[in-house]
């Protein structure tokens, strides 16, 4: 199979493969869209069986971030970047640094932030040799570590959901499973218990799973448990794919409202999520607190000003406002919220790219 006949090419503007002999980085770039402005998404650090896998994600993540960017109403298209590694045990400060000059050669076509695998100081040494990097500390544009937006996101989504079930306003008696409980995670966890929810937490970290249950007073089970654990919102916050043919059937859920990018395995297991009767949280509107916060960051930068947390807090209690409308939109059409989801943001995407034109 060539790069485009993937099911996942989605028509992206570019896809870049880069290595570095000298740090053995072996890294992919991957451009959705720059419609809307430079694509912007974070860089994943992965240790991918096979070269094959860390395109198909990147692919995946990257139309993922065009969507979430023009769901979020930001000046920003979608791209993604993984790294082919272990995070524990294979990043250098040498590493960093050479990914840095390859999202350089792009231009400012592509600019990277924090995902799975990678702190802000990696980002750091990578901002050594690029410019186009957001998710740094220490400048008065710096946004930091942007998890805590995304959690804020997914959590007034938690609390969405739960007034359109059950007309609450907070979440006292309400059993959450959260799957994956690392930075947004944990996070999302600690929203969730001050909320009143009672928590079923998995992680495979057992150090953070720890940690997080005394914080919150969570019950742990393993990681292959945690679909069927009988609460009433599932929380998927680790990688991507976690509802499936599988793994849907055994979920026990009211909603699912997580913090995870490409939930769904695929198209159809969202429409069969909604014929469960399941509300689904659509993962690119509900987890766009992240990016609001990074793309403040870079409003910044390019201003020579600072961060403004006003700004942020805008856009995210507007982003709430659409989640409503998908919400809304789906019960009154009898549609799954993923096709309703994305037809919102393939149509700003589209207006985009015409007024790009006509300019």
């Amino acid at each position: 199979m060539t790069l485009f006949d993937s099911p996942a090419f989605e028509n992206h503007e570019g896809v870049h493969s880069f290595f570095d002999e000298k740090t053995g980085l072996k890294a992919i770039i991957a451009v959705h869209s720059t419609a809307r402005g430079p694509a912007c998404g974070g860089c994943r650090m992965w240790p991918y069986a096979s070269a094959e896998a860390a395109l198909d994600d990147v692919l995946k993540l990257s139309w993922g971030m065009s969507y979430k960017n023009a769901v979020a109403d930001l000046e920003l298209g979608g791209g993604k970047a993984v790294i082919i590694g272990d995070s524990r045990t294979q990043k250098s400060p040498a590493l960093f640094e050479a990914f840095g000059r390859m999202v350089d050669s792009l231009g400012g076509a592509y600019w990277t932030a924090e995902d799975v695998g990678i702190s802000p100081a990696d980002l750091a040494s990578a901002r050594r040799t690029t410019r186009y990097v957001a998710g740094l500390e220490g400048t008065p544009a710096s946004s930091g570590d942007p998890s805590p937006t995304t959690a804020e996101g997914v959590f007034r989504g938690a609390m969405l959901v739960a007034k359109r079930l059950w007309n609450a306003t907070d979440l006292s008696g309400v059993t959450v499973a959260v799957q994956g409980v690392g930075h947004v995670g944990g996070y999302l966890a600690e929203k969730l218990h001050a909320a009143g929810a009672k928590l079923v937490i998995t992680d495979v970290n057992e150090a953070t799973l720890k940690t997080v249950a005394e914080k919150t007073g969570a019950t742990i089970v393993k990681p292959e448990e945690i679909f069927d654990v009988d609460a009433e919102i599932f929380a998927p916050c680790a990688l991507g794919g976690a509802i499936n043919e599988t793994t849907l059937p055994r979920l026990k859920a009211k909603a699912i409202v997580g913090a995870a990018n490409n939930q769904l395995a695929s198209h159809e297991i969202g429409r069969r999520v909604f014929e469960q009767g399941l509300i689904y949280a659509p993962d690119y509107v509900v987890n766009g607190g992240g990016i609001i916060n990074v793309a403040a960051e870079i409003n910044a930068l390019k201003a020579s000003g600072a961060y403004d947390p006003k700004w942020v807090e805008g856009k995210l209690a507007r982003l709430m406002i659409t989640l409503d409308e998908v919400l809304q939109r789906s019960v009154g059409e009898k549609r799954p919220t993923h096709e309703i989801a994305g037809e919102i943001a393939r149509a700003r995407i589209a207006a985009a790219r015409d007024a790009r034109a006509a300019a």
